[in-house]
């Protein structure tokens, strides 16, 4: 019996040590205060990345919100809005997020104005993090 559950637990191993899973943070006002976008792959046969956003304002609220889910190549573009809200955008996915209650939804149509340009959600140097505007260098135009 011992060796049967040995032998389970060997072939167990390389199935869980297939999960990805990296967080990118975007910190409002030091790390209380967040937007942390999260990309995992449950599975070694998994295709594309299963996207969440967390947000959160400590120690009032946090939230996980799932987003579409995406390819191999992950991009997920940050504006901040005049009221202090967020606007991600996702390809053709447009969402709004707020901090004050920690939510978000979809939008059904594309924001006329989403306003100011943070930085984007993806891959730079082999690490999935956030890359702010200033470090952009193409910008929003470079869609990798």
């Amino acid at each position: 019996m011992n060796l049967r559950k040995l032998l389970l637990t060997l072939l167990a191993v390389p199935l869980l040590a297939a999960c990805d899973i990296e967080q990118a943070p975007y910190l409002i006002d030091g790390g209380n205060h967040s937007l942390t976008m999260e990309r995992s792959k449950p599975y070694i046969w998994s295709d594309g990345w299963y996207l969440d956003l967390v947000v959160a304002r400590y120690p009032d609220c946090q939230r996980r919100h799932p987003l579409k889910k995406a390819g191999e190549k992950v991009r997920v573009d940050l504006y901040k809005t005049q009221a202090g809200g967020f606007i991600l955008n996702q390809g053709d996915h447009w969402y709004v997020a707020e901090t004050r209650e920690c939510r978000m939804q979809k939008y059904e149509v594309e924001p006329e104005e989403p306003g100011t340009y943070v930085g984007s959600f993806r891959v730079r140097n082999d690490t999935f993090s956030f890359v702010p505007e200033d470090a952009d260098k193409n910008g929003k135009a470079a869609k990798e």
